[in-house]
């Protein structure tokens, strides 16, 4: 093959060279690709990858037309990879889909309603059982999410005043809804103790 003649027939918009290029794109090249990608949209690929190659010719990019067809593979290549590279995220997003599609109905069961209502009780009990001025900084911290600038504003405290009293206040939560938690068990198992003595 005269590559320099090639291109340069190209180059002039000959159809010739043109037809000629064309002719090693429909025998190596369809083929590689064939044996990369598989049957599915081949004359497509081969069209894309040949587009390329002219475009290139015509803007003079090849400067050594005998390497003519180095440059041909490694288009090929890249072709290839980018369609490789579309497939993989194209399937993932679908699985994604798919997946997202199967997620658990995360709404409560009755029995998962009746816990979180007891747990909400219990603190709420807690709460009550604490000094106002503790009860006050956890509802303002933790349940209505204020800022601790605009806390200590409001309750006129320092940030050590704050981190002190909310420490206690926390801790203080802690041991009241232990003791509450244990006194309910025990009530629980009382309960249980005297029914299977009546039965």
């Amino acid at each position: 093959m005269d590559w320099h003649g090639l291109v340069s027939r190209i180059r002039a918009g000959e159809a010739s060279g043109m037809e000629d290029l064309y002719g090693l794109f429909a025998r190596g090249i369809r083929y590689y690709l064939c044996r990369q990608l598989g049957n599915q949209e081949i004359d497509d690929k081969v069209h894309d990858t040949f587009v390329i190659v002219v475009q290139a010719i015509r803007r003079g990019e090849i400067r050594e037309p005998e390497r003519l067809m180095g440059f041909v593979r490694t288009v090929v290549r890249r072709q290839v990879a980018a369609y490789i590279d579309t497939v993989v995220h194209t399937r993932r997003d679908e699985l994604n889909l798919d997946v997202g599609a199967r997620v658990a109905d995360r709404r409560r069961n009755p029995e998962q309603h009746a816990v979180t209502q007891q747990k909400t009780d219990l603190m709420i009990e807690v709460l009550r059982g604490l000094a106002p001025r503790d009860r006050e900084i956890l509802t303002r911290f933790y349940l209505e999410e204020q800022s601790q600038e605009e806390i200590c504003r409001e309750m006129d405290l320092t940030e050590t005043q704050f981190r002190l009293l909310k420490s206690r206040a926390k801790a203080r939560f802690g041991e009241i809804g232990k003791r509450k938690l244990q006194q309910k068990s025990l009530n629980a198992f009382r309960t249980r103790t005297s029914s299977s003595l009546v039965h």
